[in-house]
């Protein structure tokens, strides 16, 4: 018999299922709270694992850019925050600024986006270079000549609005490649320092953070640890709704508990002969 409203709601006012509902609440509280704690743990630890990351980023010793990336070579995925070295000459007339990128909560600012010619093995290419973030788009000149320049590696951009008055909201290769000539690299490097060092440094140009990893913020484990502690709380409330089901549903009675009136009733034989029924004449004979 299908449950109706009504027997479900006799069923759970009982008081063995009030009883239940009231510990198997407490039981989804409990797991709820630990959820949270675990949330808080993830964020803690992902916290203390970013900030140990990033010291190990800026404190890693440069690699050789050719031993990294060549021009051209698809960007891998673990090259992003990789610190490099390369030598070249900064192209400064074709310097751009770069807009829309936030720095220290400000917006207001440009990244300054220079090509460094570098002599490869296969001849000259150009490295997309980030010096850093100026508040005006008034910035000085590159350092001229050779120049060593340590930074961090991150993956190029998709191609954005088209480049006007010497701007961009991308820095993509696709469209640097078109505008400063190739060979080019897919990615960009970030400047932690250079020598000789940036004169833009001295007039406000200010250094930018190393690029952040994928997968850098929360604790996956503690994560994983309060989606548990979730899912055994919604498993709480979900059994105190079977229990509620199979209660209108009539449950079989426990050792010792007397059956209710409607099952005693189906339980009595139909075909019992009463007590007080005549005998036939032969038997009362004897």
């Amino acid at each position: 018999m299908a449950d109706t409203p009504t027997s479900l709601w006799r069923a759970a006012l009982r008081p063995r299922m009030l009883g239940l509902l009231v510990l198997l609440l407490a039981a989804a509280a409990v797991c709820a709270r630990l959820g949270v704690w675990q949330l808080d743990r993830a964020e803690i630890r992902g916290a203390a694992s970013a900030a140990r990351e990033a010291e190990r980023v800026v404190t890693a010793p440069p690699e050789p850019l050719a031993d990294l990336l060549a021009p051209g070579q698809t960007f891998a995925g673990d090259l992003v925050a990789r610190k490099a070295v390369v030598t070249g000459t900064y192209d400064d007339g074709a310097t751009l600024l770069v807009t829309g990128r936030e720095h220290d909560g400000r917006t207001d600012g440009y990244l300054v986006l220079t090509p460094l010619r570098v002599a490869t093995a296969d001849g000259p290419a150009v490295l997309p270079v980030v010096r850093g973030w100026s508040p005006t788009p008034d910035v000085p000149a590159a350092p001229a000549g050779d120049v060593e320049v340590v930074g961090w590696l991150q993956v190029g951009e998709e191609a954005g609005a088209p480049l006007v008055d010497g701007r961009t909201d991308a820095i993509s290769s696709a469209q640097l490649l078109a505008t400063w000539g190739g060979p080019i690299w897919t990615g960009y490097l970030v400047v932690q320092t250079s020598d000789p060092a940036d004169p833009a440094v001295a007039t406000g140009l200010e250094g930018l953070d190393p690029p952040r990893r994928a997968g850098s913020g929360l604790n996956v484990q503690n994560l994983a640890y309060a989606a548990q502690w979730w899912i055994f709380g919604l498993f709480a409330a979900g059994l105190w709704w079977r229990l509620v089901r199979d209660e209108a549903a009539g449950r079989p009675p426990l050792p010792g508990e007397a059956p209710p009136p409607d099952d005693a009733d189906r339980a009595r034989p139909a075909d019992v002969p009463s007590a007080d029924v005549d005998e036939p004449a032969a038997v009362r004979e004897r």
